[in-house]
């Protein structure tokens, strides 16, 4: 049987990650803008490091699907970071773009880890309602700091929480199939 050494507590550590930035978007909407921007700038760093990390390390996780993954939120983070007087409208844009490309790429990793992993379609759901708040972004592109930050909190508690129950998942399959790859040793 061939030794799956999932990183799950990446997957755990990045849904945290997403739900503090979720619940510092919900709770202070009104403050200023710049903390918006910062607080997105830094999670999507880190949630793309996480990613980008995940995919290089680990082999049965489609690395490439972890790596476009890990890059495009590295891009949209450092594009906040570095630009930090970015308009209200360019980064509704620019979350809404990376909001569609992170979901896509969710999908397709669910479909491809379908023989890997139980409850797969949590990933692709994950995924969809991540394309469709991009989308909806999309839709709204004058809504104000204030909605944009309650959207973006919402949306990062939800898929912070998906987050986390996905890596508990990874973490009982791994255990799981580390169990069985001892029965296995011990019986020759």
């Amino acid at each position: 049987m061939m030794p799956y050494h999932w990183r799950w507590w990446t997957v755990v550590l990045r849904g945290l990650v997403a739900i503090a930035f979720g619940i510092f978007a919900l709770f202070a909407p009104t403050k200023a803008y710049f903390s918006l921007v910062v607080l997105f700038g830094v999670f999507a760093v880190i949630d793309g490091v996480l990613a980008f990390g995940l995919g290089i390390k680990e082999r049965a996780y489609h690395p490439g699907a972890m790596i476009a993954r890990g890059a495009v939120s590295l891009a949209a983070g450092l594009i906040t970071l570095f630009w930090p007087n970015i308009t209200a409208t360019a980064l509704l844009i620019l979350i809404a773009s990376w909001a569609i490309v992170a979901g896509v790429i969710d999908i397709v990793m669910a479909v491809r880890l379908r023989s890997v992993i139980q409850h797969e379609w949590l990933l692709g759901l994950e995924g969809a309602l991540s394309v469709a708040f991009g989308v909806l972004l999309f839709l709204a592109p004058l809504a104000g700091a204030v909605v944009l930050g309650l959207w973006v909190g919402a949306y990062a508690l939800i898929f912070g929480g998906m987050l986390v129950e996905a890596g508990l998942r990874l973490r009982s399959y791994t255990h799981t199939v580390h169990e069985i790859e001892g029965t296995v040793a011990h019986a020759h």
